[in-house]
This record gives structure tokens, sequence and C-alpha cells, in this order.
């Protein structure tokens, strides 16, 4: 049923291609885009998160096609500027990436720098310190190399037998949707059981996914490249306690500053979706000290105010999709309702 609503999605896009709506129907001052990992396509039948990947070759060509399409490219303290200003003639486009993986440097830091467009970079501080978990790799690794399962959801062991693809996918959506709803602690501890059982080094496999300082301080000694916050740990703020969820956000950008020598004054919530943060997260993150705090609900950023600085929208590009003409559809705002006053624009 997700498939199918994925392509009858993609075929409403297209369709608002060819009949028009992408010019008629633009709106808002303009659009954040997301992106997480940058790499060329690989072979394998069993790639789960294909989604959040983009190949370099795509970056270059939706770059190319922005600045053909007369777009500004900002980086986050004028999209601040651009969304509380009467609206300009040209639309902007932002460019953002979460994560703080190390494709970022290997492939996507030179085609940026090649189009030499500003660009902002999400960091949980835990990665490039080498202690984080990015334990949706581990569970990408389990299911791809084994076909009978066994593990530990709550106090009951679980079994699971998948022979194929699909069976594979199924099982990886249903056990990242139930570790995504965990407390942090208790995270940690299925993804160990997990690993451990299936001779998986979490540890090793997050350090080689990520970007170390020495890469960052490469990134951030470039003046087209804004550094934002995402935490240390990259958890899932609204399975937290308050206080525990703004110590994230103020220990991470404290981390931040501390390394690179600058205001942190950008964020972005980690996972971004309407399930991931709560309001008061967003009342945190300008407590917090932040100008901008970005989400991943999907929407495009409106002028004078209307869109709330700490809920900012953005569209997460679906690596599966190559279509530019989709891309042009989205970034119109065509395909996205009306954006609520300031003080409705939160979860």
């Amino acid at each position: 049923m997700a498939s199918d609503d994925r392509w009858l999605e993609r075929l409403r896009l297209e369709f608002a291609w060819f009949t028009g709506q992408a010019a008629l129907r633009s709106r808002g001052a303009g659009a954040i885009l997301r992106f997480e990992r940058v790499r060329p396509r690989r072979r394998g039948g069993f790639q789960p998160l294909r989604a959040h990947e983009i190949t370099p070759q795509f970056l270059d060509r939706a770059i190319r096609a922005l600045k053909r399409w007369e777009h500004d490219f900002l980086g986050m303290d004028e999209v601040c500027r651009r969304a509380v200003t009467l609206p300009e003639q040209r639309r902007f486009v932002a460019l953002t990436f979460d994560g703080a993986l190390k494709d970022m440097i290997d492939f996507a830091y030179p085609v940026l720098a090649r189009h030499a467009v500003p660009f902002t970079i999400y960091v949980p501080t835990a990665f490039p310190d080498g202690v984080g978990q990015a334990w949706w790799l581990g569970l990408e690794q389990v299911i791809a190399r084994e076909s009978r399962i066994s593990l530990m959801m709550g106090e009951k062991e679980q079994r699971f037998v998948v022979t194929d693809r699909a069976e594979k996918q199924a099982l990886f959506s249903h056990l990242e949707s139930w570790l995504r709803s965990l407390s942090p602690a208790d995270l940690s501890a299925a993804i160990a059981d997990l690993c451990t059982r299936y001779r998986i080094d979490l540890g090793a496999l997050s350090r080689e996914a990520s970007m170390d300082w020495k890469d960052l301080a490469e990134l951030a000694a470039d003046p087209l490249v804004t550094i934002g916050s995402a935490t240390v740990n990259y958890p899932v703020l609204a399975n937290m306690k308050d206080s525990a969820a703004l110590r994230e956000m103020t220990m991470g950008k404290a981390v931040a500053e501390a390394a690179f020598r600058r205001d942190v004054g950008h964020f972005a919530f980690p996972f971004g979706d309407r399930t991931s943060f709560r309001r008061s997260h967003v009342v945190m993150a300008e407590e917090a000290g932040f100008a901008s705090a970005v989400s991943t609900i999907p929407g495009i950023v409106d002028a004078e105010g209307r869109t709330n600085l700490h809920a900012l929208p953005r569209i997460s590009w679906d690596g599966r999709v190559r279509s530019l003409r989709m891309l042009r559809v989205l970034v119109s705002g065509a395909a996205f309702a009306p954006v609520k006053p300031t003080g409705s624009a939160t979860n």
C-alpha cells in the first residue's frame, strides 16, 4: 500500500508539471531542501535506506536546474531574513544536509564547491566524536545478512524468517518503527542486543559512516558553509523528558561552538517528522538560542513572518526518484497547502 501511495503521489506531481501548475501556482518565498547521503549508486537488491540517498550526479543536475529556474541559493541566515521580510521577486532555495556523514566530504562537497553555492550541514556531535550510534545502519546490515533473526522486543523474544527482498524490507520497516518508538536508553539496549547476536560492530560501522572533526573543520573553513546543530546523540526528542531533550539541544550547540569557535545559530530536529518532536521542543529551540530550527515536515517557506522560524518545513528528496520535473513542482510550492500563521505552525 505504501508503494502504491508513493507512485500515486508521483503521478500527481508529474500531472502538475504537465498542466502548468508549477508555473501558474508558485507561491511562498522559497524552499529548503533536505538531503542525507550523497554517494554513487550501489549494487545489490536489499537497500532499505535508498530513499535517503542521492547520487553526486543527481545533486549536480538539481543545482544546475535550480540555477536555470533562477532561484537564489541561500544559507540559513539569509533564509531567516527572507522569511520575515516582504516577498522578493526571485524565489530562494536552501540546500541542507543531515547527519554529518562521510559521504558529505567525499562526494557532495566537490559538487557543491564546484557550483559555489551555500549550504548548511546539521551536526549531531557524538558522531564526529566517534561515539554516536547509527542504529539504522546496524539494523540494515543484520537484515541484509541474515534470513533468520531473533531479538528481544520488550520482555519477549521475537523470531522472524525473511527469505526475499520484500520480506526483508517489511521487517526493516517494522523494526525501524519500533526502535524509533523507544526511549534512548531502551533503543540503545535493543540495538546492542541485536548487533551482538549477529556480530555487527555498531561502533565501527557508525564511525566509518561519519565525518570526524578534521573533515568538519575543512567544511567550516569554507565561507559558503553554515554549520548547524542536530543535538549530541540524534535521539527522537518526543521519547524523552523535556529536561533531557533541552539538555541534548543545548549541549549539542555548546560542543559545536567549542569545536568551531563560532556561534552555531541553526538547529535541525532529529528525524524531524510530526512524531519525533512536540510543540514544547519548538519553544525549547528558541530558548536554547537558535535563530531557526528545521523539521522534515514538507512545505515551503513563506515571507512576512507567516512561517515559524523554529519549525521550518523542508522538502526531503526521495533518492529513488530522479525527476527534475517533480523537483520543480515541489520547490514551486504548488504541491503543498498554504502555510498557517506563525502561532500554529508547529506540531
